[in-house]
């Protein structure tokens, strides 16, 4: 089993709220139905991204309640990009958006090749303005950690101002890329697993997050 690296580690926040732990079980049973399992998911990812939006900056809003006027604090929704990697990380975007429903979308079409299991670009697609937002990758599984290194790679061209990665399970495999490839980019999931086969699927795993979202098995 390989080690996580003791830095790389530190970079990373496992979200052990009960209800996270409860909902990810469910979805790792092979009988899941896709609708169970799509269904899930969404509720998961919206459990989720309320730890990843923890540090988000607030501002001041004067409003009037029912008896005066008060300042309460308000996040700036619109300056936050979910940066999907397709396919599967469509499958989370419903989730985080019924949190954050102000925050712009983008996508990032990678493969794995079946062989060198190297990441291979066929799609990108960001908002304007990405040097003003705060961006969220989201892929439901950090695995050997090549595609989404290269995706963080291909984010960082756009200069945005920070980059943070949501996912439901990593391994070390996945963690150590990532820390050796982007430092700087911060790490959240429900589980951290054994580790690879050689596939270069998670063990134990969930099996190919985009089939069981997408019923393509």
């Amino acid at each position: 089993m390989v080690p996580i690296d003791p830095a790389a580690s530190a970079n990373v926040t496992l979200i052990d709220h009960p209800l996270v732990q409860h909902k990810l079980t469910l979805m790792r049973k092979k009988e899941a139905s896709t609708s169970s399992f799509r269904r899930l998911l969404n509720e998961l990812a919206g459990l989720m991204i309320y730890e990843v939006c923890r540090d988000m900056p607030l501002q001041d809003l004067e409003i009037e309640t029912p008896l005066e006027k008060t300042t309460g604090k308000v996040i700036d929704g619109k300056k936050l990009v979910f940066a999907s990697v397709l396919r599967a990380g469509n499958g989370i975007l419903d989730g985080v958006l019924s949190v954050v429903p102000g925050a712009r979308v983008g996508h990032i079409g990678l493969y794995r090749d079946p062989t060198t299991l190297q990441a291979v670009e066929y799609y990108f697609k960001m908002p304007s303005h990405m040097e003003e937002r705060d961006v969220v990758v989201v892929d439901p599984m950090l695995a050997t950690g090549n595609s989404a290194a290269a995706a963080v790679t291909r984010l960082k061209a756009c200069k945005p101002k920070s980059i943070k990665f949501l996912c439901l399970l990593t391994c070390p495999e996945g963690i150590n890329t990532m820390f050796k490839e982007h430092p700087d980019v911060r790490i959240y999931t429900a589980a951290i697993d054994r580790g690879l086969n050689d596939h270069g699927y998670i063990m134990p795993g969930l099996g190919d997050a985009g089939d069981r979202i997408f019923g393509t098995q």
